[in-house]
């Protein structure tokens, strides 16, 4: 067995940041990050646009920031988590700033960026690979905190509560977290890890869906553990789909068009050339996300075409090369040049808005067990999020998480009698599956039936026929489960399964349309 002070899974902008300020408040302290993958790979890697946060306060202001995010999240979020994060804003970035993040520049003052649903310009970015710089920076500061060890390809199965102690009474409105049981990945072996508290910063859900602007690690494992271990889960019918990934005749991982190049300049099109956001909104390519995505699936399901065009061709080229780099060496790559051609676009699946219930300092319903970032339902994006605010509520809810840690910490009050009877993980009786063809068939069909009938736009009828497809699923995976030595893979697809199961169920309750959820039998 394992011991830790804190245990912080997942090494993205949310878990990096909480294990930094522990660190510097608690030097002693033993922290250990786990994350299944390399230790910089993480859904804040890809985020292209930047962060949101007012630093001009001639032209903007906190208010304004304020009614964009409430206005972006349908009216659904928690005001009092809006103002925190957008208040508290400008000390959390120069935060990242002193860690050692670059952002652009101009003429000596932040270059700032505007996209969708933003009043006034307030993205502050490195190039279009914002979430990569500070990623960067973030772990160069973990590197140099002697009490900090990163696991990388170390997998989390499920959280150590109080139902894996033999004879010990399992109170649902008194869950205990102890720790985890993680898949070491190289030695093949499962460890027991416990810790006085344990973080959950494990990014988004985007595999649930065939096309994803997420990196393939993004299978919502963090809901799915903390799902059954009876945690509070709420708001999964909210996901948000990104109006212009780049298409492509393949599954999988889509290459994001970051929403700062419609900021710029760059206007929607029809294959055939014509406009068609002014239909829709009048801030036409500047509307919040959802709409321009349900626009898009409308005009797709009318033309009957693959995908629409982002029309770059009237843009500055020498500013769009300087503040795109990567989104025009892809579209090259791709055989595509933005300036004489439309960049082919379509929807894809891209942020979820709900998951672990969180209360102001980022605790969940389970004690000593706290979760920041996209795994969380923090209140503040409210049913659909407003471009660029999903860094900055990371670094605001992982500085809160970690004071509230430290102050925990500090007490000391943790009763862990019950450690020595939590016995190892239990593989008795089970065999290593000889063949993934079972477990790839599964997520692919899971994949098919959530973009088919629980995508952009939902009906009663759809979402009927995704609860009987998915509880068919859910037999099959949970079935080999039962028989079969736990990989990454069989984990995955057992999350996935759970993560479909909630955002069904959570739709079903439905009774209105509001932000990123359309069902069109609600439409009055």
């Amino acid at each position: 067995m394992i011991k830790a002070d804190v245990l912080v899974i997942g090494s993205g902008i949310s878990g990096l940041s909480y294990a930094i300020k522990i660190s510097e408040r608690m030097p002693e302290a033993k922290i250990i990050i786990v994350t299944k993958a390399d230790e910089d790979e993480s859904n804040t890697k890809y985020a292209q646009g930047g962060l949101s946060v007012v630093t001009d306060f001639d032209k903007d202001s906190f208010q304004k920031h304020i009614d964009d995010t409430m206005r972006a999240g349908d009216g659904e979020n928690n005001l009092e988590v809006v103002k925190m994060v957008i208040e508290e804003g400008p000390e959390r970035f120069r935060e990242l700033v002193d860690w050692g993040t670059n952002f652009d520049q101009k003429d000596g003052h932040l270059s700032l960026g505007r996209e969708g649903g933003h009043t006034e310009n307030r993205i502050v970015h490195h190039k279009d690979i914002t979430g990569k710089e500070i990623e960067r920076a973030l772990l160069a500061t973990v590197n140099k905190s002697p009490n900090i060890e990163i696991m990388a390809h170390h997998y989390v199965i499920d959280l150590i509560t109080q139902h894996h102690v033999p004879e010990k009474i399992f109170d649902l409105e008194k869950i205990d977290c102890y720790g985890a049981y993680i898949l070491d990945e190289k030695y093949k072996k499962i460890k027991k890890i416990t810790a006085k508290i344990t973080l959950v910063a494990t990014g988004g859900a985007g595999h649930v869906y065939k096309n994803t602007t997420n990196p393939i690690i993004a299978t919502g494992d963090g809901i799915a553990f903390v799902h059954r271990a009876r945690g509070k889960i709420s708001n999964m019918q909210y996901y948000q789909f990104h109006p212009t990934a780049l298409f492509s005749k393949r599954d999988g991982m889509l290459f994001l068009i970051s929403e700062a190049v419609r900021g710029d300049g760059a206007k929607l099109r029809t294959k055939d050339g014509e406009k068609f956001m002014q239909k829709y909104d009048e801030r036409e390519e500047l509307a919040s996300r959802d709409i321009v995505a349900r626009a898009i699936d409308n005009e797709l399901k009318i033309s009957g075409d693959d995908y629409v065009g982002l029309d770059c061709r009237d843009m500055n080229h020498e500013k769009f090369i300087e503040h795109f780099p990567n989104i025009y060496q892809k579209c090259v790559d791709e055989g595509i040049d933005p300036f004489h051609q439309l960049i082919p676009v379509v929807p894809a699946c891209h942020y979820l808005m709900g998951g672990i219930d969180i209360d102001l300092d980022g605790q969940s319903s389970i004690k000593n067990l706290f979760a920041v970032g996209e795994c969380t339902n923090s209140g503040l994006h409210g049913a659909n999020r407003l471009a660029s605010n999903s860094l900055l509520e990371g670094m605001v809810f992982g500085h809160n998480a970690a004071l509230k840690t430290v102050e925990l910490l500090e007490i000391n009050d943790f009763n862990f009698d019950d450690l020595k009877a939590i016995p190892e993980w239990n593989e008795e009786g089970m065999k290593m599956m000889d063949e993934m063809v079972m477990v790839s068939y599964l997520r692919r069909q899971l994949q098919e039936m959530m973009s088919d009938l629980v995508s952009i736009v939902r009906t009663n009828d759809r979402l009927a026929l995704a609860k009987k497809k998915q509880h068919e699923i859910f037999d099959a995976v949970n079935e080999l489960y039962n028989y079969s030595i736990m990989s990454p893979k069989l984990s995955e697809l057992r999350n996935l399964t759970n993560i479909s199961y909630l955002i069904i169920k959570q739709s079903l309750k439905m009774t209105e349309n509001k932000g990123a959820f359309y069902n069109k039998d609600l439409v009055k």
